[in-house]
């Protein structure tokens, strides 16, 4: 038997159907995989969102020391879908020949550089270079034995993101 379509009311009907339920009979909803992708996403789109931040605080930050490194906070976080755990992001700056003291973190760590060459090196591995555009990820407390500017000449920066528990130390430092 063959169906046509419909005309005058019954097409209002079905148009108002159409959009006052979201799904019909032949339409799945969604499942746990869509909402996990939908986490997903928004992380994904929150990441970018303080990529950008970053590069504009990397151009506004005029003081950084002559040693060491300096730090900016770009944003914090608590994520609504994973309770107790809250997004830090910070753009850590080294002039030429700069370094860090070694170190671990109380957190899952996501860093990218933004410009120059990081040394780093984990504890139990080999020393490791990363350009511009490359990224790494370390789980809670892995022993962080160098992080430096690989250059004597040219300055480096790199955003972290930490995720961490609500009110955790995020870097402490060897004594």
């Amino acid at each position: 038997m063959l169906r046509s379509e419909p005309t005058g009311q019954a097409a209002t009907i079905c148009a108002w159907r159409a959009v006052a339920r979201p799904y019909t009979q032949f339409e799945r909803k969604p499942t746990m995989l869509s909402f996990s992708l939908h986490k997903k996403i928004h992380l994904a789109g929150l990441t970018t969102v303080i990529v950008l931040a970053a590069t504009a605080a990397l151009s506004q930050n005029a003081n950084t020391p002559a040693r060491g490194r300096s730090v900016t906070q770009v944003r914090t976080e608590k994520l609504p879908d994973i309770k107790n755990k809250v997004l830090t992001a910070v753009v850590v700056n080294y002039p030429p020949g700069g370094a860090s003291k070694a170190h671990h973190h109380d957190a899952d760590v996501f860093a990218y550089v933004l410009s120059g060459e990081i040394r780093s090196q984990v504890e139990g591995e080999d020393a490791k270079i990363y350009h511009a555009g490359e990224s790494v990820f370390e789980p809670p407390g892995e022993h962080h034995v160098i992080s430096e500017n690989a250059s004597k000449t040219e300055p480096a920066s790199m955003l972290v993101v930490f995720v961490a528990n609500d009110g955790a130390e995020l870097t402490t430092f060897d004594k």
